[in-house]
């Protein structure tokens, strides 16, 4: 029930403010009994709004800018744009056309790219292109340089930890503070702690593409993470449940949306594969392999705290504090602590977006008519 204190992008602390300054507001803003909470960090978006991140186009910046200006209404201040498993021609063209930047008007911050394959379990390998599909062979770190092109932008890399010579990359990409996390995987128990102890931090949609027994009893560990895609297809509410209690303070939600999110049912890509878009369902064109959603990150919190029936805050928390967290810059992002970034929600009670701030500046409102 307090008021939220903001200067040049920054929470502030208004106790020097008062004392030392001897100032006030410039501007007051009534909030009207409305929530305030940090922006959404989505660490998985494969793309939204008819723009695909994993195909090589000559308008792809204008894409990503597109991406990026329509996700502020859903409460996403920042995100890792995501790429599936792509021949490495389309890495090459595509890596180093995202660079990290600072959200605004123009759209959502750019935090680095999450590329989900294409070291990955051909069993498990969900709507990834069996083709693309790559394994480490005798240099394996020099393999993955060579398929990539370039880490320079790279913020998350997911592979299959079962596979020979994973320990080796998972260690040369965790020096580079480059986030591993385990997924499209046959990994058993040991394989998954192994690749903890060489500095594996996450597990990429928890549930989906992997064995029933296994990185989930990892989740418990301290300081690891596993995102879930909270749309209501992807992820039984028991499940969600399962793991919300399991490791409350691990689970990051993601949408793991595609290029259909926000357009209407139809055949959409993924990457080098056609997807068809029924209602909520996404699937690998005549096919019932679930590729990727069409939900939004708002969309997401409302239906996990429907299904699990935790608190708002935890909700909250779930799409800004453990993604941040996972990326190391909660001192940054993710929480209205002092002196972190003014990056910011305007929320209903029933947890739908009114507007978003980013750096203390409004960069979307509903307007009146509900748009």
């Amino acid at each position: 029930r307090e008021d939220l204190w903001v200067r040049e992008g920054k929470i502030l602390n208004p106790e020097k403010l008062f004392f030392d300054e001897k100032g006030s507001a410039d501007i007051q803003l009534d909030c009207k009994d409305s929530i305030i909470a940090p922006g959404f960090i989505d660490v998985q978006i494969n793309g939204g709004f008819g723009v695909d991140f994993s195909l090589a186009t000559d308008d792809f910046k204008s894409g990503i800018d597109l991406v990026s200006q329509k996700i502020l209404s859903h409460g996403v201040t920042s995100f890792c744009p995501t790429l599936v498993t792509s021949p490495p021609s389309v890495y090459h063209q595509v890596l180093p056309q995202i660079s990290v930047r600072n959200g605004g008007a123009h759209g959502a911050g750019i935090l680095g790219a999450h590329l989900e394959g294409p070291f990955i379990s051909k069993e498990k390998k969900g709507a990834h292109p069996e083709h693309c599909l790559r394994t480490f062979e005798a240099g394996a770190f020099q393999d993955l340089l060579a398929t990539y092109g370039s880490l320079d932008c790279v913020r998350i890399v997911t592979l299959a930890p079962e596979m020979k010579r994973s320990s080796e990359v998972i260690r040369e990409l965790t020096k580079r503070g480059i986030c591993v996390s385990l997924g499209h995987s046959v990994a058993n128990l040991s394989q998954a702690e192994e690749a903890v102890q060489h500095g594996a931090t996450f597990i990429t949609h928890l549930f989906n593409a992997m064995l029933p027994v296994s990185p989930k009893g990892t989740c418990t560990r301290a300081a690891f993470g596993y995102g879930m895609i909270s749309d209501g297809i992807h992820t039984n509410p028991a499940a969600l449940r399962i793991a919300h209690r399991a490791h409350p303070k691990g689970l990051v939600l993601v949408t793991d949306a595609i290029a259909g999110m926000g357009l209407a049912p139809g055949r959409h890509t993924l990457g080098q594969q056609v997807v068809e878009i029924d209602g909520l369902n996404t699937y690998i064109a005549g096919t019932k392999t679930l590729s990727g959603s069409v939900a939004t990150m708002d969309t997401c919190v409302r239906h996990f705290q429907e299904a699990t029936g935790c608190s708002v805050e935890t909700a909250l928390e779930a799409a800004s504090l453990h993604p941040a967290q996972l990326l190391g810059i909660e001192h940054k992002k993710g929480t209205l602590n002092y002196d972190s970034d003014a990056d910011f929600l305007v929320l209903d009670n029933s947890l739908y977006v009114q507007a978003t701030y980013i750096a203390g500046k409004e960069v979307w409102r509903q307007d009146a008519s509900g748009m």
